[in-house]
């Protein structure tokens, strides 16, 4: 991993304890990441002072030991400096451990927590991850330098020609002020870049919780068998209780997920909330849907599309605690000329009369993670998703909003020249038909998440089919050894074991070539590019029942199963 302009520096590894420093450099180096082992915590302190990128180290290495010479190091950096700690943690949670681990990671200040067992592609991304985060703090350390330097130059300049050059230095004083605009853009969009890059690597866990709980809801009005109603509760219990326990250490989450844009009937889309955005919103929260009767239709995912309007729904609801009234109107518009010629959009407005927000709240209001709502009552992603789906459509999105007048949100949608498809269908489908189909056929699962695997097996199973279930891709391959009647292989593609879906794909095609293979994944955009030079289909997750049917009939028929 090059730092850019800047002078590589190892990354060090303390963790004296059995081989995990050497098989960790010996991982770090075969990835092009140069690293270095330190034997003691003397020897460690030493090598921070002569200079490192970032630090991967065992709890256990500092647990019981004076690390006063550690933390000193750490506290003396330099303002710009915040070196990256790795620190790999096993699972006691005992009081007295846990107090210890709570102080470390404090006096530590900049840490990501890795949780044993650790997988190779987990660990070389999270050092990638902190590398990335010590290059923009070398970059903001030229930054600062050359910003100084220029200041120190521009005051000498100034202190000469202050009688003669009055008015150049007032134009001066302007050209800073717009230097410093730019540079908090900049610092803004390395800001927004960095975080996208440091969870994007959790999302496929966040959708097998997703998965568990979404798939869990749905398949429990399904079943009648008290066994396996409780197993589903189970399930999305434990599902929960991980994402906590994951939204506690991360307070972050990136959602790089692939649009799956289409031409929709806009207000048949929104009319189709109502019960919706009913369920969601306070019995004091009246709700007026007017949409001009000649809209455009549009061309965006109508999936987040909605979950867009039911967002900014609930951010309303929000802002008004003694009731009031949202107002949804949309209406067509022609936009501007542009290089390439003239865009129409859809103008959807969603309007509260709320307590509205301030000049500086409303320049702030789609920074990730920026929310005015008490801790724990709001993640302040709500409108920072808004923002992304509205550029990723090739949309924009306007605000207007003043204290004590409530809030305007305009979102501006791409006109499509198509007609929408006579089946177009709601986030909330109420019409899937509960009847189970009967001998579908056999599925051979592999999945290695024990709740997510338990979930697909309740869903498959109430499609109609037989279901063997392996692990990791080196069991299903056994499972296939004896040529096993599967009629579909139906696989995550992130695993363990040194072989993910698309290379199993692979290896089973080599095998059995009719074999019809249908892959599932939370990172879509990671994975469409390999998957698609396979040509082997992909379900996004989290997906419901219905998808799923879907998927696999047109896996099963040789159609297009994205």
């Amino acid at each position: 991993m090059a730092l850019s302009k800047f002078h590589p520096e190892p990354v060090l590894v303390f963790a004296p304890v059995g081989r995990d420093a050497a098989a960790s450099v010996d991982l770090l180096m075969r990835n092009g990441i140069a690293s270095k082992a330190c034997g003691d915590l003397s020897a460690f302190v030493t090598a921070l002072e002569a200079g490192a990128s970032a630090a991967f180290l065992a709890e256990e290495a500092l647990f019981g030991k004076h690390a006063n010479s550690l933390f000193r190091w750490v506290a003396d950096q330099p303002p710009w400096s915040d070196l990256p700690f790795v620190l790999l943690t096993s699972r006691q949670e005992q009081v007295g451990i846990e107090a210890w681990r709570q102080d470390l990671i404090a006096r530590l200040r900049n840490v990501t927590l890795l949780e044993r067992p650790v997988q190779a592609l987990t660990l070389v991304g999270t050092i990638q991850a902190a590398l990335r985060a010590r290059t923009r703090q070398l970059e903001l350390r030229a930054l600062l330098e050359e910003r100084e330097r220029s200041g120190q130059e521009l005051e000498k300049l100034v202190l000469a020609r202050t009688e003669a050059l009055e008015t150049a230095n007032e134009a001066l004083r302007d050209e800073m002020r717009v230097r410093a605009e730019v540079e908090e853009k900049l610092r803004q969009a390395q800001k927004i870049e960095a975080i996208g890059q440091l969870t994007g690597g959790v999302a496929h866990d966040f959708n097998n919780l997703l998965m568990v709980i979404s798939g869990g809801l749905e398949m429990l009005d399904r079943q009648t068998d008290p066994a396996r109603r409780k197993r589903l509760m189970d399930g999305m219990r434990q599902a929960a209780e991980r994402g906590s326990g994951l939204t506690r250490q991360l307070l972050a989450f990136s959602r790089r997920q692939e649009l799956k844009p289409q031409t929709i009937d806009l207000a048949h889309q929104i009319g189709g909330m109502r019960e919706l955005l009913d369920r969601s919103l306070r019995g004091d929260v009246h709700v007026v849907i007017d949409l001009s009767p000649d809209l455009w239709a549009v061309e965006v995912d109508a999936s987040e599309l909605e979950l867009v309007v039911l967002n900014l729904a609930v951010n309303s609801r929000d802002a008004m605690p003694k009731g009031g009234t949202i107002k949804i109107t949309a209406e067509n518009e022609v936009a501007e000329a542009e290089a390439n010629g003239q865009r129409d959009f859809v103008r959807l407005v969603i309007a509260d009369d709320g307590c509205g927000m301030t000049r500086e709240v409303k320049a702030r209001v789609f920074e990730p993670f920026f929310t005015t709502k008490d801790i724990g009552k709001g993640s302040g992603l709500g409108l920072a998703q808004v923002h992304g789906f509205a550029q990723q459509s090739g949309g924009r999105i306007e605000i207007d909003s003043e204290v004590g007048k409530g809030t305007t949100i305009s979102l501006l949608l791409p006109r499509s020249p198509n007609h929408p498809a006579p089946d177009q269908h709601h986030l909330v489908d109420l019409q899937v038909g509960r009847r189970r189909a009967e001998a579908a056929g056999n599925i051979l699962l592999v999945e290695d998440d024990d709740e997510v695997a338990a979930l697909v097996a309740e869903m498959l199973d109430e499609l109609g089919f037989e279901i063997v279930r392996a692990a990791t891709a080196a069991a299903a391959l056994g499972a296939l050894a004896n040529n096993r009647a599967v009629d579909l292989v139906f696989s995550d593609i992130m695993m363990p074991g040194g072989m993910n879906g698309v290379e199993l794909a692979k290896e089973i095609r080599l095998r059995r070539k009719d074999l019809p293979i249908l892959l599932t994944s939370g990172y879509s955009e990671a994975a469409k590019q390999a998957a698609e030079n396979q040509g082997i289909k992909i379900l996004r997750k989290p997906y419901q029942l219905a998808e799923l049917a879907e998927a696999l009939r047109r896996t099963m028929a040789g159609g297009d199963g994205n």
